[in-house]
């Protein structure tokens, strides 16, 4: 009951904030546009979709075996990781104001998502469909390569391994641990999955600043929330995030390449600068 109830809180909170930042970012044009032109725009972004949805449905087929080949190779890194960071986990709680653990808390459980929903959406909305394939393509990358970190190396969370630091969320709000427990082990830890994904979304969102002005602040404050909760809740090393940086900024780096060599283009092309038509743009609409 409990789960059912956090995901539909999750769903209903993701969609306000989905429906606020459309309303922030869209002009008034780009639904029209957008429904009369839905069916070119799904047939080029289909096999993006398609690659996408095969990879999570093999992800979710194969999750009981990667466990099993983990546990079986038994790398565990945490001690190694502790070694080298120490208890800056724990300092950071120290020094938080114990009246911010609501705000991180929800940013941690939505703030994630809807950083991870609204952009594609925006991103269908343009006229080229380059940012949404190569956001699709940083998302499998990241959950690929983070996947193979997953299955070869254990590693615990700062709250399942030392005593001075504080499953925050857990204790305030218990409830969350049946959707995290859904959805992830407690194991899966190096690198942080939350850094790399919101790193994708915001670095995105800065290169399509100029068809987005207003996305780009929100997706970097949000996003900044987020990666700092990772540490503040006690769920993700520092080292977890650092990792998760690289990752990140790797994924879109390697995505912009796989999908400029499967186009075969130079780039997306700027809404503000050309219509879908080929006209120019009326500074007006």
């Amino acid at each position: 009951m409990a789960l059912g109830f956090v995901v539909l809180l999750t769903v209903l909170v993701v969609c306000i904030g989905l429906v606020a930042t459309c309303a922030a970012c869209l002009d008034r044009t780009m639904l029209g546009r957008t429904m009369a032109d839905y069916d070119r725009r799904f047939v080029e972004i289909v096999p993006y979709l398609g690659v996408t949805a095969l990879f999570f449905l093999g992800k979710r087929a194969t999750h009981g075996h990667t466990l099993r080949i983990s546990k079986a190779l038994d790398w565990d890194l945490t001690a190694e990781i502790y070694a080298v960071e120490g208890e800056f986990v724990a300092w950071l709680q120290t020094i938080t104001p114990q009246q911010t653990l609501e705000f991180f808390s929800a940013m941690y459980m939505f703030g994630f998502p809807y950083l991870l929903v609204t952009a594609p959406i925006l991103y269908y909305l343009l006229p080229s469909q380059r940012y949404l394939k190569e956001l699709l393509v940083s998302y499998l990358l990241n959950y690929f390569i983070g996947t193979l970190f997953y299955t070869l190396f254990i590693v615990y969370g700062p709250r399942n391994h030392l005593s001075s630091v504080d499953g925050l969320m857990y204790s305030f709000y218990p409830q969350t641990q049946e959707v995290t427990a859904a959805v992830s082990a407690n194991t899966n830890v190096f690198p942080s999955l939350h850094t790399s994904l919101t790193v994708v979304v915001v670095l995105l969102a800065w290169r399509s600043r100029r068809e987005y002005p207003r996305w780009f602040p929100i997706a970097s404050f949000v996003g900044a929330c987020v990666v700092f909760s990772t540490m503040y809740l006690g769920i993700h090393w520092l080292i977890d995030v650092v990792a998760g940086v690289v990752l990140g900024v790797g994924a879109v780096f390697a995505a912009e390449r796989i999908v400029a060599r499967a186009e075969g283009d130079a780039g997306p092309v700027p809404a503000s600068d050309e219509r879908e038509d080929g006209a120019p743009s009326d500074p007006s609409d």
